[in-house]
């Protein structure tokens, strides 16, 4: 698991003053970022190898409210690895209050859009996400 942390900005809130719904998806984003950088797959890399992964599917269900201010923790696992697909689940987090629980699925494909098999294509890249999972 990776642990990553969040101060939720006051533009990020909505009129009532709460962390507006969309905002999680871009906290999600920004854990995931930091996950694929730590173990030495910064997105950088992976587009300089031309290897894009675009999100496929997203889904949050939201538990309590957070607030500006408030320090978001994020953690984020790998959930499930296959050749083609990563599915990565979140678990956000202020202090001991559970806020948000989430999972996003992820394709590989070549700039061109061509599916990847990224065990066969990029093995060290699968090894390094598998060896993260444990």
């Amino acid at each position: 698991m990776f642990s990553y942390s969040h101060t939720v900005q006051y533009y990020e809130t909505d009129k009532m003053g709460v962390t507006h719904h969309s905002n999680y998806i871009r906290f999600m984003e920004e854990a995931r970022i930091a996950f694929m950088q730590s173990i030495g797959w910064s997105y950088d890399k992976m587009e300089s190898m031309e290897i894009i992964s675009p999100v496929v599917n997203v889904s949050c269900s939201y538990k309590k409210p957070s607030t500006f201010a408030d320090i978001i923790n994020i953690n984020t696992e790998v959930k499930e690895l296959s050749r083609l697909k990563l599915t990565m689940a979140y678990t956000m987090t202020v202090g001991d209050t559970l806020v948000c629980t989430a999972e996003s699925v992820h394709c590989f494909v070549s700039k061109s859009g061509r599916p990847i098999n990224i065990q066969k294509e990029y093995p060290d890249f699968y090894q390094a996400v598998c060896d993260a999972s444990r």
